[in-house]
Order: structure tokens, then sequence, then C-alpha cells
């Protein structure tokens, strides 16, 4: 049985170690202090670089700092895209995995898919990006990010159309995919689309699916084409919508709506 361990707990027990902040910018001690707190992970504030606790074997700090330490597993927050990326990269530091046995990539697919990553079943990362097409470069720098003997892509079953877009993508980097029956995972009403669907892609990785053999159809349908000729009416104030020809090539991904409203304007 796969457990998720994501809680302070669950990581106190599991690793007995712990990450330490220390910075004198406010701004990103804030952000990093609220980014672990929403994430349940347990962290310890440091007054003084010279006074660390044993327990303490990565530290987060910012890039101006990070030269004032004499540490070997020290993370510049700020210099990563983004502060739950740099978080994502001090727990595969305090975890201790130079390559893991079995990574599982869950993948929730829509217009703004989830992923999450399972590394020798603990999950590692998640994150949201903006377009199905993003799926394939965000996947590539996770396999750099997280080396493995073994790799797993998991998809969920619906919204098809995006499904098929993401997985002809990411048919080329040459590792299983499975299609996982998404039915199962947890959705709940009560928490915000973003939670649900990374948590939805955190229980995909770890769900067994039918495997994908070649290229999936890209066919739109009716209903689909008349919903993004719709959309693009709301994006013009009402003025026009897309003609069906460009509706289709933007759920083909091959160009996006809004290139496709500017083109219909021009």
């Amino acid at each position: 049985m796969v457990k998720i361990c994501m809680s302070k707990n669950n990581l106190g027990e599991r690793l007995s170690k712990t990450l330490g902040i220390y910075t004198k910018n406010f701004r990103l001690y804030h952000d990093l202090v609220c980014t672990l707190k929403n994430r349940n992970i347990a962290y310890v504030s440091l007054n003084s670089i010279h006074h660390i606790p044993r327990n303490v074997k990565v530290i987060l700090t910012s890039n101006a700092e990070i030269h004032d330490i004499n540490r070997k597993k020290i993370i510049a927050a700020d210099a990563y895209e983004s502060i739950d990326y740099a978080v994502d990269k001090a727990m595969h530091l305090l975890i201790g995995k130079d390559i893991y046995s079995h990574v599982y990539i869950g993948i929730d697919p829509g217009e703004k898919p989830g992923i999450a990553v399972v590394g020798d079943d603990i999950l590692i990362y998640t994150l949201q990006v903006d377009s199905p097409e993003k799926v394939g470069l965000t996947i590539k720098r996770l396999l750099n990010d997280y080396p493995a003997s073994e790799y797993l892509i998991r998809i969920g079953h619906g919204s098809i159309l995006e499904r098929n877009r993401i997985i002809n993508s990411l048919i080329p980097l040459h590792i299983p995919i499975e299609i996982v029956n998404e039915s199962k995972t947890s959705k709940s009403h009560q928490t915000q689309r973003i939670g649900r669907d990374l948590k939805s892609a955190a229980s995909i990785a770890l769900m067994k699916g039918g495997k994908v053999q070649r290229k999936l159809p890209l066919d739109p349908t009716k209903g689909e084409i008349k919903r993004i000729q719709e959309k693009s009416r709301k994006m013009t104030n009402g003025k026009f919508s897309i003609s069906g020809e460009k509706a289709i090539l933007v759920l083909k991904g091959e160009i996006s709506l809004l290139q496709a409203i500017e083109a219909e304007r021009k």
C-alpha cells in the first residue's frame, strides 16, 4: 500500500530532519512561512547561522545571503520560479535521495492540468500548469530534477481532448503511460479548484490504469466547438465569435484562443 506523506508528523517520523529558514528579507521570510504552514511542513526559524540545531539539515535563505551560510544543503528560495518550487527542491535535499527506485507522475487533465510526482512512495512535488502543451516541457524538467531507475506516467481519463493532447506530447519521451479511471479520486467542492486538481493528480499517480500504445485522435465534438466559440464571444464583449475552423485549431492546441480572436478580428 503506497502512502502519501505530506503532514508534519509523517515527515518528522520518517525523516527526523527539519528545514530551517534564515533570512533578513522579511517578505521572503513571510512567503516561506506561509508556504510551509499551508503544506504542513515542519520548519525552524533561525535567528543565527552560528547556532543551528542538529536536526536542521537543509536551510532556505535568499540569494543575497546564501554565501553567509557554511552549509552544503542550502536553497536560495528567491532564485527559483516560485516559492513552492524552492520548497520542493529543499524537500528533495531533505529526503536525501540521489536517485529514486521509482517515480510515478500523475496528471489531472484539463485546460490547466494538475501534476503530482510521487518518488518511492512519497509525494515530493505538485504544481498546476497553464495549458496541456506545457505538461510535456514540465515533465522533461521533472525527469532531470528527480532521477529514477523507473518512471511511469499516469493520467486521468476525463477531459478527453486535453488528455489526448497531453498524451501525444508525452509519447516521444518513451516513458510508459497509463490512463486511470479518475472517477475514484476525491474532488470535494469544499476545496479550491487548484487544490482539488493537485490532490486528484496525486491520487492518479498511485492508481493502476490501461497502457497507452500509440498517439490518440483529436476529434473535437460539436459541443466543444460551440463552447469555445461562446467563450470567444464573451472575451470580445459580445462583438463576435471565432469561426468553427479556428475553434477546432484552438481545441487541438495548435493556436491559443487569444491568437484565434486576433486572427478573426483582422
